[in-house]
């Protein structure tokens, strides 16, 4: 069964490809991605990398977290499920469970009365 890490700290000339190339030496790495910005496509300095197995993951984590890589000292931990968002979207958040949508008649927010 594969097991998803976090890795954080990388830095920022870190891609794909290269984050893959980083576990590659502990398993077979399924997949491996570097979280980047949605409007300027920069890497955040984090990502996510999918292990084969459970046994390989733990040995990635063993060698690589607190290591140091070009400067930078890596945090390598199981990564956690992601929370459930409420709203969200390009309203700010304010989508969920009828916020934000105006009152009467869905007018969004323009008083029609």
């Amino acid at each position: 069964m594969s097991s998803k890490l976090y890795v954080g700290s990388l830095p920022y000339s870190v891609n794909d490809e290269i984050l893959s190339q980083l576990f590659t030496p502990y398993g077979a790495v399924e997949s491996a991605k570097v979280i980047t910005d949605r409007e300027t496509g920069l890497s955040k300095g984090f990502g996510f990398v999918e292990m084969a197995s459970e046994q390989e993951a733990a040995e990635a984590i063993k060698n690589l977290n607190g290591s140091a890589y070009e400067g930078r000292t890596l945090t390598v931990s199981k990564a956690r499920p992601q929370a459930p968002h409420e709203g969200g979207g390009y309203r700010g958040g304010q989508g969920g469970k009828g916020k934000g949508r105006g009152g009467r008649g869905g007018s969004q927010g323009r008083n029609r009365w």
